[in-house]
């Protein structure tokens, strides 16, 4: 099977692919689970694999690199106008891997574990502040 670029829509427990030919046909539409994911891959020829951009999504992209793939992250707000139907896991892994043939998509650059970790305590800090900002507000307009 040859395989030009594949579209991975991450969930929880269940991921769905969807994979195209040099002609850009479907060969695969499949799902699995999140122990099928790096055994599946890692007998795969190295490939071109496309994710929206979460939190899980760079923890695979390392993954799958180490693996030998290329993966790119793309900004969910722009897999979403390649959705052609109703949304579900199959329809969303289609259009990642559609976003993907895009000579224009912007992409995102896969973060390392620390950065991401600097990245939730710098949100976990501005709520903090939000919130205590907030609380003074209200403060001065009870008191």
């Amino acid at each position: 099977m040859n395989i030009k670029r594949i579209g991975i829509d991450l969930a929880k427990q269940v991921f769905q692919l969807h994979a195209v030919n040099d002609h850009d046909k479907p060969v695969m539409n499949k799902r699995l689970s999140r122990q099928q994911m790096l055994p599946f891959f890692a007998k795969l020829a190295p490939t071109l694999i496309g994710m929206e951009a979460c939190a899980g999504a760079h923890y695979w992209a390392r993954r799958l690199t180490s693996l030998g793939h290329v993966v790119k992250l793309m900004p969910p707000q722009f897999v979403k106008p390649y959705v052609k139907s109703n949304k579900n896991d199959a329809n969303d892994a289609e259009a990642i891997c559609e976003a993907l043939s895009r000579p224009t998509m912007r992409f995102v650059t896969v973060k390392p574990p620390e950065q991401l970790a600097l990245q939730a305590l710098h949100r976990v800090r501005q709520r903090v502040t939000r919130a205590h900002r907030a609380h003074q507000r209200n403060q001065r307009v009870i008191g």
